[in-house]
C-alpha cells in the first residue's frame, strides 16, 4: 500500500526527529528518574512528571489516564509494552499487587498467567518496536496489532499485523480465512503482514526462550486483475513467448520490515 503520510510536512518532520532517538530520549528519563509502574491485572500503571508527558506521547508508549493530579500524568501500558520498557530498554521497574519488587523472571511469568499467548505476542511486539515500529492495537481491524512508520499523528497505520506460532490452527485455517482477512486489511488501506514465531523447541519458561526465537515476516496481497494479462511479448529464435505478469494470488516477501 505505500506509506501515506497525514497532511503536508509531516514526512519531514517525521525524518527530523526519527523514532529511534525519540524513544532513547525516553529511554535516559525512565532510567534517571528511576521510573517505576504498578502492576494492575493485564496492564500496568505509571505516572511521569507533565513536563514530559509530550515524551512520553511521542515515543507513543501506553496511553493516559484520567486523574485530578495537576503534578503528574498517569498512563496505563499494555503487558507487551510494559515488558519491553523492563526487559529490552531496561528503564522501567515493575511493583507487584503484592507491593514487591518483580525480576524480570516474576513479571514473565505472571504476564504468562494473564495470557497464554504472551511469549510469542511479546517476541511479534518487540521484534517491530527494535525495527523503530510503533504499535497499536489492531483488534478494530480484526489484527493483533497495526504498525505505523511513525506517531500515528503523522502518518496511517501501513500494515495490519497477525501473530501466528508452530502449531495454531486458530486462524487463516483455510483458504477463505485468507480471502477474507486480506478483503478487510483492502478496504482500510493496510498491508496484511503475517510474523509467524518458530520456537525452535525451546520452552518458555523464562523470558531467555526469546533469543532462541524466530521470527519470519511475510506480507500478504490480494490479486490484481489489471496485473494478470499478457503484458508483453518477446521474441527469440523466431518463436513468440508470451510474459505473464501477476500470475500469482498472493505475494510473499521476507525480512521486509527493515
Amino acid at each position: 500500500m505505500g506509506t501515506r503520510w497525514k497532511g503536508k510536512g509531516s514526512e519531514a518532520k517525521a525524518h527530523a526527529e526519527p523514532m529511534s532517538k525519540i524513544v532513547s530520549e525516553l529511554q535516559s528519563y525512565l532510567v534517571k528518574s528511576e521510573a517505576h509502574a504498578l502492576l494492575a491485572g493485564c496492564s500496568a500503571l505509571f505516572a511521569v512528571e507533565t513536563e514530559k508527558v509530550d515524551l512520553l506521547n511521542r515515543a507513543c508508549f501506553g496511553r493516559p489516564v484520567v486523574t485530578a493530579e495537576k503534578d503528574k500524568q498517569w498512563f496505563q501500558l499494555g503487558m507487551e509494552e510494559a515488558f519491553y520498557l523492563c526487559h529490552s530498554l531496561k528503564c522501567l521497574s515493575i511493583i507487584g499487587e503484592d507491593n514487591s519488587l518483580k525480576t524480570d523472571e516474576e513479571l514473565w511469568l505472571y504476564m504468562k498467567a494473564k495470557r497464554e499467548t504472551f511469549p510469542v505476542f511479546y517476541k511479534a511486539y518487540s521484534h517491530l518496536r527494535k525495527k523503530n515500529w510503533v504499535l497499536k492495537s489492531g483488534s478494530q481491524y480484526g489484527a493483533d496489532f497495526v504498525a505505523y512508520r511513525h506517531h500515528p499523528s503523522l502518518v496511517h497505520s501501513e500494515f495490519a499485523v497477525l501473530v501466528l506460532s508452530e502449531g495454531d490452527n486458530r486462524r487463516l485455517r483455510v483458504w477463505s480465512d485468507f480471502h477474507c482477512t486480506v478483503r478487510l486489511c483492502g478496504s482500510v488501506a493496510k498491508t496484511l503482514l503475517i510474523l509467524s514465531i518458530n520456537k525452535n523447541g525451546q520452552g518458555t519458561g523464562t523470558p531467555s526462550c526469546l533469543e532462541q526465537f524466530f521470527v519470519e515476516e511475510r506480507t500478504i496481497t490480494r490479486w490484481s486483475p489489471e496485473q494478470c494479462r499478457e503484458d508483453q511479448s518477446i521474441v527469440e529464435n523466431g518463436i513468440k513467448n508470451h510474459v505473464l505478469l501477476g500470475w500469482s494470488c498472493f505475494s510473499s516477501n521476507f525480512n521486509v520490515l527493515k
